[in-house]
């Protein structure tokens, strides 16, 4: 009997990462979810919609670069410790990563563009074209004029109409062919 048990722990022990994985990443997760739903306090509540935005990422991380992952001999290894650090709430892992690494790429989004088009050279060839037109238009039609365009273009824009001064501003430039 002393080998059978000694086997079966051998067993155990061995494929540990393929028998907590899913307790840890799934199970444990769904049970304390529901509890969170439950209760009134919005911080298990975040504490848990974290950690499933985390858990979905690493998964399509996972399916994304599976052939590679299968070369690292550590991975279910790393991902269970991985999975434990975000899981636990005493080292609130989930809320660690959230913060310092997928909040600031939703929050701060910078564009990035992948495909070159080059502007147009005539529309703004300095820095200074607008102040240029405005100033120009104010020098033939005056100051008056000037600042009843500005104020069509408030009054449109508190109507809904999303006309600013910037459009009014290229409008006048296109009207002297900058």
């Amino acid at each position: 009997m002393g080998s059978g048990a000694g086997s079966f722990l051998k067993v155990v022990l061995k494929n540990f990462d393929v028998l907590a994985g899913p307790v840890i990443s799934l199970v444990y997760p769904l049970y304390a979810s529901v509890r969170a739903i439950e209760t009134k306090s919005p911080i298990d509540d975040q504490q848990w919609l974290t950690y499933w935005v985390l858990y979905s990422l690493l998964t399509l991380f996972e399916l994304t670069f599976n052939k590679l992952l299968e070369w690292v001999p550590i991975w279910p290894y790393a991902k269970l410790i991985l999975t434990c650090w975000l899981v636990i709430p005493y080292f609130s892992g989930a809320a660690y990563v959230y913060e310092h690494f997928v909040r600031p790429v939703f929050v701060n989004p910078q564009t990035i563009n992948i495909w070159y088009v080059p502007r147009k050279e005539d529309v703004f060839k300095k820095p200074d074209d607008i102040l240029t037109a405005a100033e120009k238009y104010i020098e033939e039609h005056g100051t008056e004029q000037f600042e009843n365009i500005i104020h069509r273009a408030h009054k449109s824009e508190t109507r809904g109409a999303f006309v600013d001064l910037k459009r009014t501003i290229i409008i006048i430039m296109f009207y002297f062919k900058f």
